[in-house]
C-alpha cells in the first residue's frame, strides 16, 4: 500500500486538478494519486492559510527564505509565493511524485523562479528559514515526526517563528506538549473544524524550565 510519505509512491498516476480558494484568490493546481489530500486541498491546510499567519517584525521586502515543510503538490508554497513577492520558497518533501507536482504548479502560475521544490537532503545545510508553514505529516508516527521537526525548527532564524495546523484527535495538544518540554514555546492561534493552529517560536526564547536537545 502507497502512502502520501512514500519516497516513491506506487499508486497508479491519475492526474487531476483541485482549485485553491482564498480570499481574493483562486488558483488551480495539478494533483495526482500517491500524494497527500490528491482529491482536494486539505481543510486543515485551508485554515493555515486562510489565517494569514506571517513574519513578525518581517517587511515586504524581505527576501529571506521560507520554507514549507511537507509541502505536497504545493498548496502553501504557492501561497507564501504570492503572498511575499520577493522571498524564495523552499517546498521540501520526500515524495518524489508530490515534488513534480509542486514543480508543475509553480510553473504554471508563473513562480518557479521563486518555488524550489527539494528533498530534505538537497536543502543546504546552512540555510536558515524567516518562516516555516507546515501541515505536518502527523500518520509517519510520533518517533518520526519528532525527528522531523527537531531537525526542521533549529533552522529557523533568531526571531522567526513555524506556524502548523494539526488535527485535535490526531494529537495535535500532545504535541504542543512534546515541544514545550524540548524548550519550544507554543501558542494555541485557534481552534476551528477539529484543527489546531499553533504557533511555535519565536526561536531562541525556551519556556523555564525546559530542555532543548
Amino acid at each position: 500500500m502507497s502512502h502520501y510519505f512514500d519516497p516513491a509512491p506506487t499508486s497508479p498516476s491519475r492526474p487531476g486538478r483541485v482549485l485553491l480558494q482564498l480570499p481574493g484568490s483562486e488558483v488551480e493546481l495539478a494533483v495526482d494519486r500517491g500524494v497527500f489530500s490528491a482529491t482536494g486541498v486539505d481543510p486543515g491546510t485551508l485554515e493555515l492559510l486562510r489565517a494569514g499567519l506571517g513574519r513578525p517584525g518581517a517587511g515586504p521586502a524581505s527576501d529571506r527564505p521560507l520554507l514549507d515543510l511537507g509541502c505536497g503538490y504545493g498548496p502553501i508554497a504557492v501561497t507564501l509565493a504570492r503572498r511575499y513577492p520577493n522571498a524564495t520558497v523552499w517546498a521540501v518533501d520526500v515524495n518524489a511524485r508530490a515534488l513534480e507536482l509542486a514543480a508543475a504548479n509553480a510553473r504554471a502560475l508563473g513562480l518557479e523562479a521563486r518555488i524550489r521544490p527539494a528533498r530534505p537532503d538537497e536543502v543546504p545545510g546552512d540555510l536558515c528559514f524567516d518562516g516555516i508553514w507546515s501541515n505536518p505529516p502527523i500518520r509517519i508516527g510520533k518517533e518520526a515526526l519528532h525527528d522531523l521537526l527537531l531537525a526542521w525548527l533549529p533552522r529557523l532564524r533568531p526571531g522567526a517563528a513555524a506556524w502548523m495546523v494539526v488535527q485535535r484527535h490526531l494529537g495535535a495538544d500532545s504535541l504542543s506538549r512534546w515541544l514545550v518540554g524540548e524548550g519550544w514555546p507554543v501558542r494555541r492561534l485557534g481552534s476551528k473544524k477539529g484543527y489546531r493552529l499553533l504557533q511555535v517560536g519565536p526561536a531562541g526564547e525556551p519556556e523555564p524550565g525546559a530542555s532543548r536537545r
